[in-house]
């Protein structure tokens, strides 16, 4: 690839498949952080549901057309994950690097368990179950305890960004010129309540790992349906989860937006 292509990439003004497609995974992500925000608010009021990915996915399957919505997320993920990998190899900053190097591991994790759920295979462990396996082999592992602190640590750290990125809205950063003042305000707004929404569930997550840790009990170690259920328990409990629903779906809305005015 060029380095005038990639310029223009990065502006937002190529329009060649391939970023079309890695702009439609920000989307799918939008409808993804939507369904996950209605189960986590739905969680509040004592559904009994579970609040991971594969759920939220699997809800999106069981609709009209869920299994054509399933593959073309599937097809954008690996479009976006693609696009982060090959930003890792051409950066020039590090740091940049390595966090497109981390995203373009999650957005083909993303692909993975929705081509799972859309051949059938995605209905098996949950979140939680995934979280405490990974503790519980990383726990095997000479150091085990180091290294299951680490990732609660590393998952904090990722947390905390997350709310600064919200809090002195960082994010617009990312993106070109939104148009009209109304659009901008929208944006700005829900990306500065989705970013800190995510920040807080992670947070609890991270935490949940360092307690795991700490503890020598990798059943300690949660994924996000874990995070939610401690904050429940919380004083004020419902109404931080029915924020945080709020949160997910405002980032969902945000993730539309990013898909459109997105620095490629």
């Amino acid at each position: 690839m060029t380095s005038t292509h990639s310029s223009s990439a990065r502006s937002g003004t190529s329009g060649d498949a391939w970023e079309k497609a890695a702009r439609a995974g920000y989307a799918v992500s939008g409808v993804l952080h939507i369904v996950l925000g209605v189960l986590i608010a739905r969680i509040a009021f004592g559904s009994g549901e579970e609040a991971d990915q594969s759920t939220a996915l699997a809800s999106i399957s069981e609709n009209a057309f869920g299994g054509v919505v399933l593959w073309f997320a599937v097809a954008a993920f690996v479009a976006l994950g693609a696009w982060q990998a090959a930003d890792a190899l051409r950066g020039s900053d590090k740091s940049d690097r390595l966090k497109s190097a981390g995203k373009a591991v999650l957005y083909a994790a993303l692909a993975f368990t929705a081509g799972s759920v859309a051949i059938g295979s995605g209905g098996g462990s949950s979140g939680d179950s995934q979280a405490q396996g990974f503790a519980g082999d990383l726990m095997a592992a000479p150091a085990g305890r180091v290294l299951v602190g680490a990732v609660g640590l590393g998952i904090i750290a990722g947390a905390a960004f997350h709310v600064y990125k919200g809090w002195t809205q960082k994010f617009r950063e990312d993106l070109r010129a939104t148009g009209g003042s109304e659009v901008s305000k929208g944006v700005t707004v829900t990306g500065t309540v989705g970013y800190i929404a995510k920040g807080v569930a992670l947070g609890v997550v991270g935490g949940l790992f360092a307690f795991a840790a700490v503890t020598a009990d990798p059943e300690k170690a949660q994924g996000i349906d874990g995070a939610i259920e401690s904050l429940l328990g919380a004083p004020g409990g419902q109404l931080i989860v029915v924020l945080v629903g709020v949160g997910f779906g405002a980032y969902g809305l945000y993730s539309f937006a990013r898909a459109r005015y997105a620095r490629m």
